[in-house]
């Protein structure tokens, strides 16, 4: 696991919350990515170029924060 996907795990929900709120395409794109693996890539990639799946994954990237206190179940 990567230095960043590690600092985001250990970040509070608040600011877990707060981050996805405003920086979601952007912080979900790179946070998939570093995942490593192909799928991860790709779907980084994706995210960073849509926008977060055109607010689709945006929405669910909040909720899973707001339920889980987790920062996606997609990576």
């Amino acid at each position: 696991m990567s230095d960043l996907r590690k600092a985001i795990k250990q970040l509070n929900m608040i600011i877990k919350l707060i981050l996805t709120f405003f920086f979601d395409p952007i912080i979900g794109g790179i946070y998939r990515i570093c995942g490593g693996d192909v799928k991860g890539i790709v779907i980084g990639i994706i995210w960073l170029v849509t926008g977060g799946l055109f607010g689709i994954g945006w929405i669910i990237d909040i909720v899973t924060v707001i339920l889980k206190n987790d920062y996606t179940v997609l990576a």
